[in-house]
């Protein structure tokens, strides 16, 4: 990876309904503009993704998603109202702070949901997209949601048996996500640790049987954090972010002369690889890099096509 690198400018984007968005810039302020799109949904920016960049060549600009990070209201506090937190309302916060920085054309980078809102974005708006480079490659459609949280686990059922027991026993058979998304907002917050840790542990047990997959990939990070991240997550999956199912795939022809690359792991057990493959099928200036290494948390292999393929789109002029 490049250098780390702080940034030069920052602050809170104001939506107009309640939320103050963060953002920040770093790198070069005459440079090629690109905007990271961070995963979760709920995950928040980190400086590790300041570092996929040339800062010699990017004007390299990160936010925050509604509700979690530095953007407030807060989602760990379950008195914030998560209603206006849609993929709809996500995108239209990207094109504001698209033009509230004076970008014309930008890069979108994303991995994981990442991916999944950078394909929103784009094909609601692809005249303002000069090239995508995603990783971990998803959709959100339904039949990938009930692949990580039901279909999955035939290969974990161990595990999968104790995520199922973080709800009430009445609700076991029925919408799990949606009963998670109750309990995360329940006032108790014993309550909502508990739901927090349950959610956690599966995700952490998916990534962990992945080749190169961490033990506490999802659960290592702070309590606040920690549940804004579930419980936007929940709030997502258990309205398959209100997208029509299959949508992305059906309006990819609209990303048609956007070049793109899309890193994926052969080994992604929680996003297997037929959802990249379908992707690059329907979006012909797309090139697909399988990594045979890589799961869906990547390998120093990943990274390094991430980064050649940033480096190449780098060198084109900004724009």
């Amino acid at each position: 990876m490049h250098p780390p690198i702080e940034p030069y400018d920052h602050g809170h984007l104001d939506t107009g309904d309640g939320h103050l968005v963060y953002w920040e810039v770093c790198g070069n302020p005459e440079g090629k503009p690109a905007l990271v799109v961070h995963g979760g949904p709920g995950s928040g920016c980190t400086p590790r993704q300041r570092r996929a960049f040339d800062p010699g060549r990017y004007r390299i600009i990160l936010f925050d998603q509604r509700n979690c990070g530095r953007s407030l209201p807060h989602a760990s506090d379950p008195a914030t109202d998560l209603t206006t937190n849609t993929t709809h309302h996500l995108v239209a916060d990207m094109e504001r702070l698209r033009e509230h920085l004076g970008v014309d054309r930008w890069l979108l980078h994303g991995g994981s949901w990442g991916s999944t809102l950078i394909l929103a974005y784009a094909e609601a708006h692809p005249e303002r997209v000069s090239e995508i480079v995603l990783a971990g490659v998803t959709m959100t459609r339904r039949s990938e949601i009930d692949w990580l949280y039901r279909g999955v686990s035939r290969f974990l059922p161990e595990q999968w048996q104790r995520f199922r027991s973080g709800v009430p026993e009445d609700e076991r058979d029925g919408d799990l996500l949606a009963a998670y998304a109750r309990l995360m907002s329940d006032l108790d917050p014993d309550v909502r640790a508990r739901a927090a840790h349950a959610w956690t542990a599966w995700e952490d047990a998916v990534i962990a049987h992945e080749v190169n997959g961490a033990p506490n990939a999802y659960s290592d990070r702070p309590s606040p954090a920690l549940q804004a991240f579930v419980r936007i997550c929940a709030h997502y999956f258990s309205n398959a972010a209100w997208l029509e199912e299959g949508v992305l795939l059906r309006d990819a022809h609209r990303l048609a002369g956007i070049p793109g690359v899309l890193v994926h792991g052969r080994l992604d057990l929680g996003a297997p690889l037929e959802t990249a493959w379908q992707l690059a099928r329907a979006w012909p200036d797309a090139r697909l890099v399988v990594v045979d290494d890589s799961g869906h948390t990547g390998s120093d292999a990943t990274r390094r096509e991430i980064r050649a393929a940033l480096d190449r789109f780098g060198a084109a002029p900004p724009g």
